[in-house]
């Protein structure tokens, strides 16, 4: 057995001592790491193609459905008008919660009647016409020609918020267009309803149908207003006070007509009584005036 082993680390030796053992060890060593390398770089390459093939199959998949972008719902609420530095208001939103001379003053008349402001009515200093833009990025919904209101665009916001703008020309947008916060719309313009404003865009903010006021919501998120109850406010009933209010007038003004006609009617009745009373008088009269020419004509 030792004469085996020693012979084993002999031809070991002879064989590290040529020249050429060594450097081909080196070779053999540096072949196999190369190896190594080139079949982990080959696997990796494999999996990052795996997962490019993955991406663009899920991209196939969802590129006929449009994208909505996270930040939209953390636009603020601006108001309607490229150059807001020469924005004015020039009628505000009826609020209950107001003075009677603010009340007043929010309140429009068209054909002799009164009609509380639901919106705000927003000019230029300077009264000329001015580019309306999207206060809050939507879809739009509704796109009317209307010669009472100067014309209606709507945009939906989603979670039962709708901005919508009146008095206004030369619109931009059709229904079904999804518009993105200060893109053009249209251009200010007049309306029947409140010719007093003049040139103006009417800007309404509506949560579930019930307008509130815009001025609250300017630059706050569309969240401010999502979980918002606008009928447990007080100030969006203004249109129903209103209501109340021509009610109780026209019941007033009826119970008033009411009690004319029962006043009237009982003049009359008491003319006729009095006519009849003198026409007995008269015919008592004349029966007393008989019997006495009678009585003088016996006596005679």
């Amino acid at each position: 057995m030792r004469e085996e082993k020693s012979s084993q680390e002999k031809s070991f030796k002879r064989f590290f001592k040529k020249r050429w053992a060594y450097p081909a060890v080196y070779l053999a060593s540096a072949a196999i790491i190369l190896t190594g390398v080139i079949w982990f770089q080959n696997s990796g390459e494999q999996a990052t193609d795996q997962l490019d093939e993955v991406t663009e199959q899920s991209n196939r998949e969802f590129s006929g459905e449009p994208a909505v972008e996270v930040n939209r719902s953390l636009e603020n609420f601006v108001m309607p008008v490229a150059d807001v530095d020469s924005a004015v208001i020039k009628m505000q939103f009826y609020d209950n919660d107001m003075d009677k001379a603010e009340q007043e003053a929010a309140i429009v008349v068209y054909n002799n009647q009164y009609h509380p402001n639901t919106g705000i009515a927003i000019g230029a200093n300077d009264d000329e016409e001015f580019n309306v833009i999207a206060s809050l990025s939507g879809e739009v919904i509704t796109v009317k020609e209307d010669s009472l209101l100067g014309n209606v665009i709507e945009i939906n916001h989603d979670n039962g918020i709708v901005t919508q703008y009146q008095s206004i020309k030369n619109i931009q947008v059709k229904a079904g267009d999804m518009v993105e916060q200060g893109d053009t719309i249209a251009t200010a313009g007049t309306s029947q309803f409140n010719e007093k404003a003049g040139v103006h865009v009417h800007f309404e903010i509506r949560k579930d149908g019930v307008p509130v006021n815009p001025l609250d919501y300017f630059d706050k998120p569309l969240s401010a207003l999502e979980e918002v109850d606008p009928g447990d406010s007080g100030k969006n009933n203004a249109g129903t006070d209103a209501t109340k209010d021509d009610s109780a007038t026209e019941e007033d003004e009826s119970k008033t007509e009411d009690e004319e006609s029962t006043n009237n009617e009982s003049s009359d009745e008491e003319d006729e009584t009095s006519n009849e009373e003198e026409k007995d008088e008269d015919s008592s009269t004349e029966d007393n005036d008989s019997s006495t020419n009678t009585t003088e004509t016996s006596n005679s």
